[in-house]
């Protein structure tokens, strides 16, 4: 699967999540991985071009991007963002728009009061954004460019092309003049990560398998390290193995639909399972699954899609606690 399409797949994936949480709601997390480890350079089409002391200058700076060089402002007030609203939090920043979904992102939530809904990922309200004056727009979609750009200047970030939490946290730190932040919020990172990593490691044997994976009658869904569900926190955070045999695809597409025959290769020793209201007594009934020893020793973590399906740099965090927290739970004696 090439970026284009798992861009695509991507923005389609989180139009049915928003339909899917709008209707749960009524009866309701690189791109960023979470490698702790990982580098602070920016990828090819994202580097700024301009001098090394423009960071701390008070004139407009120039960004090379994939639609070109723009400029924007040394330091922008009013920002619209749509795929990296995590990032810009947690570099202490708060912009005036972002589409409905990240509103209702549980691990930032309380920092989004007064921050203005601009409609849904593939239905961006223009209007909106244009009544909204920003002085920025930052999105992970090149498709919506022109639009924008018609607005304000637009920085274009494609997903998948800063490839951990460190490149997108340094990234939008040097791009948006916010180097000491991105600074502090990486060591505090670091730190967490660090802990929760020492936890797992004493918790399980360091050669288990780890499946991330989403539950569907028909055909469940397997991710890599990429595409939310907990991907970010398991593989590049926890550093922990995905099934052997299905590493390739898996790290490739991102994505994988899985048919029922096939969900016991694609079954590590432990299921991190996103599900909408299924518990892990309701798996162990259901054919197949009952089968897997994950399921029949109680080594299945059930979340649901408003928690799993986030993948910026504080969901990561916060997800990769949560998780360490689990496993340490389920390794002790009862």
């Amino acid at each position: 699967m090439n970026r284009q399409t798992r861009t695509g797949m991507l923005f389609s994936i989180l139009l049915s999540l928003t339909l899917l949480l709008s209707a749960c709601s009524t009866g309701v997390a690189s791109n960023s991985s979470g490698d702790a480890s990982g580098s602070n350079s920016t990828s090819s089409s994202t580097k700024t071009v301009t001098a090394e002391n423009q960071a701390k200058t008070s004139e407009p700076r120039i960004i090379s991007t994939v639609k070109g060089d723009i400029t924007i402002p040394a330091e922008p007030k009013r920002i619209v963002v749509d795929l990296y609203l995590g990032s810009l939090i947690a570099l202490g920043i708060k912009p005036v728009g972002t589409p409905e979904m990240n509103l209702k992102n549980p691990y930032f939530i309380k920092s989004l009061e007064g921050v203005q809904n601009i409609g849904e990922y593939e239905t961006i309200s223009l209007e909106k954004v244009l009544e909204l004056e920003p002085d920025l727009i930052v999105t992970g979609n090149p498709d919506l460019f022109d639009s924008f750009s018609k607005i304000a200047p637009t920085l274009v970030v494609p997903y998948g092309e800063l490839k951990n939490t460190h490149e997108e946290i340094a990234y939008f730190g040097e791009v948006l003049n916010k180097e000491k932040e991105s600074e502090a919020w990486l060591a505090d990172y670091d730190a967490r990560i660090a802990d929760a990593k020492k936890r797992v490691g004493e918790a399980i044997d360091p050669q288990a398998e780890v499946s991330v994976m989403q539950f569907y009658d028909k055909a469940p869904l397997a991710f890599g390290d990429n595409f939310g569900r907990g991907g970010q926190a398991v593989y590049s955070a926890l550093g922990l193995n995905p099934p052997a045999d299905k590493k390739e695809i898996l790290m490739k597409d991102q994505l994988v639909e899985v048919s029922s025959e096939a969900i016991p290769e694609f079954a590590g020793d432990y299921i991190i399972l996103t599900a909408d209201n299924l518990t892990l007594e309701e798996l162990k009934s259901k054919p197949v699954w009952s089968s897997l020893d994950a399921v029949k020793n109680d080594r299945v973590f059930i979340w649901s899609p408003d928690r799993s399906w986030y993948f910026d740099p504080i969901a990561t965090l916060d997800q990769t606690e949560e998780l360490a927290a689990w496993f340490k739970k389920i390794s002790e004696p009862n």
